[in-house]
């Protein structure tokens, strides 16, 4: 080793764990054991796309980022990078001489909240205090009354990040000033819409950041409880959580008079069994007092009546560990950022047919094409964009030429969509709107607890209207039932996701209906999407008679002699796609064609 000193981490979140970190770190673990360099674990730093992630950190500061990295290129970066003094640049995605320079993934963002996520190590709480860790909770139990700690909280603007954006001040007035000995804080920490992953990132990447925030909101409230309800799917955030609970009692800063002061304070974790259902507030509260998950009727609210009866204040990962930064770094570094209504960043789980996918937290106010086209770096396919979808399948569809509106919670909502947990999902011209539409139905009529008949019903009615859409045996009238339908089950359902349920077909039905009158009108879809409506051909001029698509076909529904052009038997074929996906050639085509003229 040259006498420059090194540091090397590797992403160990379950992004990276998922494409082969683990193995790269075992890897790395045998270059190092003779040299003293130290190898540390992170968190994820929102690079998904480009994992596995290995980082060298020279003596002064001076950071290399590596992408994509397998055990064998380990091995390059410990030979060239460490022994001999020469950074592997073809391996490079961030730092001096980096050939594919991906800073412009980064440069738009604004990290507050993941300022730490894949520079500390999760599991190490020592990581967590050198960089600022249990500062905020030091400076509220010193030198504020919680009256004060909530009001510097109201002065940040902090809106609760979990879905409609409630003032998370009064969400904590209203609890501390319920009577009542007993009150508890509840993280929710379920996060069940599909494709989002900012709670489970943030747990897996900085623990300590929302058990600091949780310490500090019992304190704020006057409760000596607090309950962490995860998704048992989560098993690595679980673990780190675990080890975070032992570590901050071992340290005097969980448990009876923290710090020295009068506050005492334990954490329960309850695991959930993955209801979406559970995500809503008075639902959870009966799952962890190991009931039913269903909603409750409100009033009470639970911040007059929550978990076993008494006041209870329920916030999400993602607010809760904002609450430390805005306590250490006062409220006017928070308040500087955002809008005037939506103040602060919000994280992002950045998906879909984008090229650079993953985590991002950006400024309230950033621009959807923003996000786009220079975080995102544009549409992975090279195609027209179509769409986003925000909130999961409690948002909106938002069509590209609204790309111009700005992320915050107003701006989202004038256009029909809501800023949700964070999933924002991105579309390109492939894309059919209605099938979008069907997908979300699908999911929230299985995910229902049966409780509200609008719900319940309702949305098994609008996922049977949009199926026979799709099947092209539309009627005329079905569009207007389904928006009817929509506005009674939002009016008419007891909690979120009925009230919610209806907005992606809102939403596609307000931008794109076009698509739809194309489905019922003339039974085709548009996108060549919905299998009822498209064909598969081969062109004989451009078919070689390779056979692939042949034996890559599971209804034998492709015929033809070896060097000779093949024909597809489309009563026998099923719409799967294989041979599309297998010809070589570009020899097979989708075709979906108006059959009905209007």
């Amino acid at each position: 080793m040259p006498e420059q000193n090194y540091r090397v981490k590797v992403g160990l979140a379950t992004c990276g764990i998922a494409s082969g970190a683990a193995k790269v770190y075992d890897a790395l673990q045998e270059e190092l054991k003779d040299t003293g360099v130290p190898l540390e674990r992170t968190g994820c730093i929102g690079m998904c796309y480009i994992e596995p992630l290995v980082e060298v950190i020279e003596e002064g500061g001076r950071s290399y980022l590596y992408g994509k990295v397998d055990p064998a290129a380990a091995r390059r970066i410990v030979e060239e990078h460490l022994r001999q003094g020469r950074p592997v640049k073809d391996l490079l995605i961030l730092g001096e001489g980096a050939e594919a320079d991906d800073r412009s993934f980064l440069e738009k963002q604004h990290r507050i909240l993941l300022k730490n996520c894949g520079h500390i190590d999760p599991e190490d709480i020592d990581s967590y205090m050198a960089a600022g860790g249990y500062e905020g909770l030091r400076k509220a139990l010193t030198t504020m009354t919680p009256q004060e700690v909530i009001a510097e909280i109201e002065r940040s603007g902090l809106r609760g990040r979990g879905g409609a954006g409630f003032p998370t001040h009064l969400k904590w007035r209203f609890t501390r000033e319920a009577p009542g000995e007993q009150k508890y804080i509840v993280c929710n920490a379920d996060e069940g819409d599909p494709g989002a992953f900012m709670d489970r990132s943030i747990l897996e990447g900085d623990t300590h950041s929302v058990l600091e925030g949780m310490l500090i909101a019992g304190y704020a409230i006057g409760a000596s409880v607090g309950y962490v309800y995860i998704r048992a799917e989560y098993p690595l955030a679980i673990r780190r959580l675990k080890l975070a609970l032992r570590q901050a009692e071992e340290r005097g800063l969980l448990g009876e008079r923290i710090l020295g002061s009068d506050f005492s304070f334990k954490v329960i974790i309850r695991e959930g069994a993955g209801a979406f259902v559970c995500g809503e507030e008075t639902a959870l509260l009966m799952s962890i007092e190991g009931k039913r998950g269903m909603p409750r009727f409100r009033p009470p609210f639970p911040a007059q009546k929550g978990l076993f009866g008494c006041p209870t204040s329920i916030n999400n990962v993602e607010t809760l560990a904002n609450v430390p930064r805005i306590l250490h770094q006062g409220a006017d570094a928070f308040s500087a950022m955002g809008t005037a209504e939506s103040k602060g960043t919000k994280v992002f789980a950045l998906a879909g047919k984008v090229k650079r996918g993953g985590l991002i937290e950006i400024p309230m106010g950033t621009t959807i094409n923003e996000i786009v086209f220079d975080i995102g770096g544009g549409i992975s396919t090279g195609k027209p964009f179509k769409a986003v979808q925000t909130g999961g399948p409690s948002g909106g569809c938002i069509p590209a030429s609204l790309g111009d509106t700005p992320v915050d919670y107003e701006s989202l909502k004038k256009i029909g969509a809501i800023m949700g947990s964070g999933g924002l999902l991105v579309m390109d011209e492939d894309t059919c709107m209605v099938d979008v539409a069907k997908y979300f139905l699908t999911f929230t009529k299985d995910e229902s607890c049966g409780k509200c008949t609008f719900c319940r019903v309702g949305t098994n009615q609008m996922h049977k209207l949009l199926d026979r859409i799709t099947r092209g045996e539309g009627r005329e009238e079905d569009v207007d039932t389904l928006v009817e339908l929509a506005e009674k089950i939002k009016a008419g359902s007891l909690c979120g996701l009925g009230q919610t349920a209806p907005n992606p077909v809102l939403t596609t039905i307000r931008y794109f209906r076009r698509e739809y009158e194309a489905h019922v009108r003339e039974k085709y879809c548009p996108a060549k999407k919905c299998k009822a409506l498209i064909e598969y051909h081969i062109d004989s001029e451009s078919c070689t008679g390779c056979t692939l698509c042949a034996r890559q076909c599971p209804a034998g529904a492709i015929a033809g002699e070896k060097k000779k052009a093949h024909q597809i038997d489309q009563s026998a074929c099923i719409r799967c796609g294989l041979c599309l996906n297998s010809c070589k050639f570009d020899a097979i085509t989708v075709v979906s064609e108006p059959r009905v003229r209007t």
